[in-house]
């Protein structure tokens, strides 16, 4: 089977950015979300991705527009019911990708492949709520995606040989580097990252040292580009929790447990970057 046309669910800054690279690579992309804000912000960041190629001198303002001409809008499900792959970049909860992949199942033709950008679910739980776990399979994309050239790509239990041959190409089709990761909780990206920025956050709640002085720690003596904590910010304080918890629960090791302050920022609301405070206050820079 030839991919040619896909669907990204999700306009966010995963989705916009893998919908980004799907066109750039020629394909026809719906970009779906539940409501026009979401698509057309997502739009706009993908537009100033792409401005910023073409003051670098990466593409033309042709190419550009090129890319931006195969990127339809879709503000409902139904709308895969012509396309060869859909790549799901919804929220990080297992209830909430559970009820797409469902409907997907239903909506899109038999050869459809299903994936999911999930950083730490199970794939073979996703798969397990449709009739083609076979064609089931994670893609994790890394942050910021039209950068990063990693992408782990999760077989689920039942996930066919024919369908992880097709992501993998298409992963290189892309220009990025697939590597074949197995099911586990967090995979392997994850599962050696949050616990990295979980115990940061120990450091901090035990004073140990400044959020300052942590980062600069891991920058200047492990070589990092951002310290765990700037990075955590990066990533959203809510999400690095999720998937802490997700390690915690499924391995039932004490290990993984999130750190308390964590949660308690995540309760008051202090979930980074995007919210303009974290570990770090970012509202000046809003």
């Amino acid at each position: 089977m030839t991919i040619q046309q896909v669907m990204v669910i999700g306009a966010g800054q995963m989705g916009s950015g893998i919908a980004q690279v799907c066109a750039q690579a020629g394909l026809a992309v719906k970009l779906n979300d539940i409501s026009e804000e979401s698509f057309e912000k997502g739009i706009r960041t993908i537009t100033q991705n792409l401005s910023r190629n073409v003051v670098k001198g990466r593409m033309t303002e042709t190419e550009k527009e090129a890319v931006l001409k195969r990127i339809d809008k879709s503000l409902s499900l139904e709308d895969a019911s012509g396309v060869d792959l859909v790549i799901e970049a919804a929220v990080e909860n297992m209830k909430v990708k559970q009820s797409i992949f469902k409907q997907l199942d239903e909506i899109t033709p038999p050869h459809t492949i299903l994936a999911s950008n999930t950083s730490s679910l199970p794939i073979t739980e996703i798969a397990a709520v449709t009739k083609r776990p076979e064609q089931v399979i994670g893609m994790h994309f890394m942050n910021p995606v039209p950068v990063m050239k990693l992408v782990e790509i999760i077989r689920g239990l039942a996930t066919s040989d024919e369908v992880y041959t097709e992501i993998e190409q298409l992963t290189k089709k892309f220009e990025k580097v697939p590597v074949e990761v197995n099911d586990f909780p967090g995979f392997v990206a994850n599962r050696v990252l949050m616990p990295m920025i979980n115990e940061a956050i120990y450091t901090l709640y035990e004073g140990v040292a400044s959020k300052e002085a942590i980062d600069d720690v891991m920058k200047l003596g492990m070589n990092h580009p951002m310290g765990p904590l700037t990075l955590a910010d990066f990533i959203g304080l809510d999400t690095c929790l999720y998937i802490m918890e997700t390690l915690y629960e499924g391995f039932g090791d004490s290990k993984y447990r999130p750190c308390p302050l964590l949660r308690k920022y995540v309760k008051a609301g202090w979930l980074g970057r995007k919210t303009g405070r974290g570990f770090y206050d970012y509202e000046l820079e809003n």
